[in-house]
């Protein structure tokens, strides 16, 4: 049986149809929130992947930092009640415990307001994907949990324009941010942007006051600014007391005391990060996990 032009037109179009089918991108999955309380989203698949345990230490181990501790608390709150809450921009000084506080704080959140409301998500994005920012406001927009987006050690190079992406998702694009969702990010630049970059458009710039204006406008999208400075020796010493009650380590107090200096002084800082990279190495003397 001779086969027809109609025919070789139908199994053609078909085969164009397959082949077509075969190039195309894989659908995107639908973002299911009730499958953890933090994801990390993946701008190449635009998908938020589940992370079933988070790297977090418990609210209380934090120390030296009272006072941003309790401002972030009450902003998250806020928001995950429904109440108006800021963005949120942690910056300063290297290791002082900027991002562990919004993974702190987001876990004492939903701990204890779990019988109030749904639990309050925690979305991270790298800075990388930053211009991806609207795929994933579209996916949260109309979820009905609410989410804090955040972005760890947010800064941008002179060459970067990306910074206008996240200016028109925080504040100033058509749609804006989703009323279920803020954004926290922690950088060590108060003005997310480098110094020479800044020093380069007064020089260069007609108009330098202009120019700088549209820089530093990026971190006016933040309605809270929470400074993180340099610990002093006693907050130190606090925090490695801390750590070192909480985890049961049994050193005498002045030998606690004259190794942990001693180890701040080999490393050239005092910080958080410095505290806890010491007690792990305590604790691997001592033969002793550190578990809770």
């Amino acid at each position: 049986m001779t086969t027809t032009a109609p025919d070789q037109t139908l199994a053609t179009l078909l085969r164009i149809a397959d082949a077509l089918e075969r190039i195309a991108p894989p659908r995107r999955k639908a973002a299911d929130l009730k499958a953890a309380d933090a994801f990390v989203w993946q701008a190449a698949g635009s998908e938020l992947v589940p992370v079933p345990k988070v790297n977090r230490v418990g609210l209380s181990l934090l120390r030296g930092v009272d006072r941003v501790r309790d401002t972030l608390a009450e902003n998250t709150e806020r928001f995950a009640k429904g109440l108006p809450a800021n963005n949120v921009l942690l910056w300063g000084a290297r290791g002082m415990g900027k991002s562990s506080l919004v993974k702190a704080v987001h876990a004492d959140t939903n701990q204890r307001l779990a019988k109030e409301m749904l639990p309050l998500k925690l979305i991270e994005i790298h800075r990388e994907d930053i211009e991806s920012l609207p795929a994933l406001m579209s996916q949260l927009r109309n979820d009905p949990h609410r989410a804090i987006v955040f972005c760890d050690d947010l800064s941008f190079d002179s060459d970067d324009t990306s910074y206008k992406s996240l200016k028109a998702v925080l504040d100033g694009g058509v749609e804006g941010r989703p009323d279920n969702v803020v954004f926290y990010a922690t950088s060590n630049r108060r003005h997310l942007l480098p110094r020479d970059m800044m020093d380069n458009e007064r020089s260069t710039s007609i108009n330098p006051g202009e120019a700088i204006e549209e820089k530093v406008s990026l971190s006016d999208r933040f309605g809270l600014w929470l400074g993180f400075h340099k610990c002093s020796q006693d907050e130190y010493l606090e925090m490695i007391d801390g750590y070192a009650g909480h985890f049961g380590l049994n050193v005498a107090a002045d030998e606690l005391r004259r190794d942990a200096l001693e180890w701040s002084t080999t490393r050239g800082s005092r910080s958080g990060r410095t505290a806890w990279q010491y007690i792990q190495d305590l604790a691997g003397r001592l033969g002793k996990r550190l578990e809770g």
